[in-house]
Formats: structure tokens, C-alpha cells, sequence
């Protein structure tokens, strides 16, 4: 029986080879959505019924309510929820503005939250279901000139880890899906960049920026190789499913280290917390 996928942000990035690939497999049903359905063009090759293609921006409640409405509809119910839309952003936390840092939220945190909240009910009628959240290596440790972009990603990282908990009991799986730099447009168009303008005082902030622009294109991740991954995951390792996916040798070794950080403080600390209760006697 076919797999309905439903994804959001098809349009370029993750999203875009994700569905690309899906399209391809014979057990999928594909609901590819993006704000501008006229740049699903790419996926006309593939479609022999199984595609649906929908408008959504997913800072919109009504249009996040519809898609859920038309594929279930359309294929009766939802068996995976891709979160791949998004932004990035570069700036020094200094300089961050407000409005673009709240835009931010909305898309990465509160588009991504509500898409989910959209999907629950049907998935916990069905009793089973899989929701993948892109988050990031950014949210596995704070990166210098991300320091918001790795803020809305530890605010993903802390929901779906909840929910993961939450939603366990209606067999529905939580993933969250932590790429390092691939060769996507991530560091392109689809992030906003505030230039320091204190680089002497900012050396950390100019260096992420600096090596962002420098190796565009050239990053070591393969996103076909990413979609593949995830693909066979879902669709072959039900039961093996991790909480956490680190994507790209960069993000499996931050996330290593900050796990190593972390321990080392609590280790050291330990006490020192334990003093802080009541003495209970």
C-alpha cells in the first residue's frame, strides 16, 4: 500500500530532492507544496496520479488547514510529514533586527509547529504516522553569525523532542533531521545576511560568514544522497527510527562534541545542582 508524503518547502533546498525522489518511487503518494506552486514545475516528469501539488506558505493558518484537508481527501489519510521549509539567517546577535528575527520564528518555529499541529489529529486517528522536522547541525551547538537561525533550531529540537514522548503512544515517530552544509541554496537566497559592521570586534561572526560565501557550492553534502537516506528510513526502518539524524560528517561530529561539552559540565557541577534542593531529612 502507497505511502502518503506530504512536505512542505518542495521548491528548492532538501525539500526539492526529497520530492524529487519521492516522485520517483512507486509506493509513494507526493503532496509537494511551496507558496508558488508554478515552481513545481520539475515534477510534471514524474506524475502519473500519485502527485499533488499545493500552494502553501506556512506562515498562513488557513493555507496550512486546507493542504491537510485536500490530501487527506485526496489519498484518505497522511502517513509522513516532511517540515522542510525555512530560512537562514547571518548576522551578529549584536545586530540582528527584530523584524527579520521574528520572520524568522514564524517560518522556522511557528510554521513548522502548526503544520504539525495540523497533521496530529489525523495521524492519531490512523494510530500510526511519521513527522520529520529539518532542523539542523546549528542545533546541536550554537554556531557564531547563526546565533538566531540556531535559536529557532533549538526551539525545533526541544518540541519535537516533547512530542516525541507525547505522540509515542499513538505509534507515530518523531525524527529530527540535523544536515551539516549540503549543496543546496540554504546559504544563498533562502538566507538572509547582515554584514558586521564591528568585524575587529566580531572576528568569529566575519569567519562563519567569510567561509559561508567561500565554499557555496562546494559543500561536502550530497542532498540526493540525504534524500535517499531519509527515504529508506521511512520506508524500510519503521522500528529503528532515531529521535535524532545528524546528516554530513560536520554535524555527526558537533553533535558529538556537544554531547561531550554538556557531560563534561554536568560531571563537574553535579554537586554543586544536588546543593540546590531542599535538604529533605
Amino acid at each position: 500500500m502507497a505511502q502518503t508524503w506530504l512536505i512542505t518547502g518542495t521548491s528548492t533546498g532538501f525539500g526539492k530532492h526529497l520530492a524529487s525522489h519521492l516522485a520517483q518511487q512507486k509506493e509513494v503518494n507526493l503532496v509537494a507544496t511551496a507558496r508558488h506552486t508554478e515552481s513545481l514545475d520539475y515534477l510534471d516528469q514524474y506524475d502519473h496520479g500519485q502527485i499533488l501539488k499545493l500552494q502553501l506558505d506556512v506562515t498562513k493558518p488557513a493555507q496550512i488547514e486546507q493542504v491537510v484537508k485536500e490530501t487527506v481527501d485526496r489519498f484518505g489519510g497522511i502517513d509522513v510529514l516532511d517540515n522542510n521549509a525555512g530560512l537562514g539567517y547571518f548576522s551578529s546577535f549584536e545586530e540582528a533586527n527584530e523584524k527579520d528575527v521574528r520572520y524568522l520564528f514564524d517560518v522556522n518555529v511557528f510554521g513548522l509547529a502548526q503544520m504539525t499541529q495540523a497533521v496530529l489529529p489525523v495521524m492519531r486517528q490512523q494510530k500510526s504516522g511519521t513527522i520529520l522536522g529539518l532542523s539542523s547541525m546549528a542545533g546541536l551547538t550554537g554556531v557564531p553569525a547563526l546565533s538566531f537561525y540556531s535559536g529557532t533550531k533549538f526551539a525545533v529540537e526541544g518540541m519535537y523532542e516533547a512530542l516525541a514522548k507525547e505522540a509515542a503512544q499513538d505509534n507515530i515517530k518523531v525524527v529530527l533531521v540535523e544536515p551539516s552544509s549540503f549543496r543546496t541554496d540554504w546559504a544563498g537566497r533562502s538566507s538572509n545576511k547582515l554584514e558586521t559592521a564591528y568585524p575587529e570586534d566580531y572576528p568569529a561572526v566575519k569567519q562563519t560568514m567569510d567561509g559561508m560565501a567561500a565554499q557555496q557550492g562546494q559543500e561536502a553534502g550530497d542532498p540526493q544522497k540525504a534524500a535517499e537516506i531519509i527515504y529508506d528510513l521511512v520506508a524500510n526502518h519503521q522500528a529503528e527510527l532515531p529521535l535524532h539524524l545528524p546528516l554530513g560528517a560536520a554535524a555527526a561530529a558537533a553533535g558529538a562534541a556537544a554531547v561531550k561539552d554538556l557531560d563534561k559540565d554536568i560531571s563537574q557541577y553535579t554537586a554543586l545542582a544536588q546543593s540546590a534542593d531542599f535538604n529533605n531529612q
